[in-house]
């Protein structure tokens, strides 16, 4: 990775980016916090909180590879803070809808993270 690809922008600024674009690439009424990751400097906590009955929280790892490819991790699903079994069919799509939207908000802040 050459140097000028690497990420250049602050990690508060880039959290507080994600905060205002993340919301309006997923569902209303979800809700989403976005921190930065105090051990990767290059890497923002987000968690989705699903609206509705069923009361979800998808907390996910967000790393930036470089400047425009972001890993994204599934951390943990919790329902009322206890941890469930994240392989049954209804998370499984609520987990890749959530990836799709983490990495459309990604593309979205290439003019902020492709410096």
């Amino acid at each position: 990775m050459s140097h000028s690809d690497k990420l250049q922008v602050d990690q508060a600024e880039l959290a507080a980016a994600w905060q205002r674009v993340l919301p309006e690439r997923i569902a209303p009424g979800d809700r989403c916090e976005v921190k930065a990751d105090e051990a990767n400097q290059h890497t923002l906590r987000i968690t989705i909180h699903t609206a509705g009955h069923q009361m979800y929280d998808f907390d996910f790892k967000v790393t930036y590879v470089d400047s425009r490819e972001v890993r994204v991790e599934l951390i943990d699903v919790e329902k009322d803070n206890v941890s469930v079994d994240e392989r049954t069919d209804i998370i499984q799509q609520l987990i890749a809808d959530y990836q799709r939207h983490l990495h459309e908000c990604a593309q979205a802040l290439h003019d902020l993270t492709h410096a």
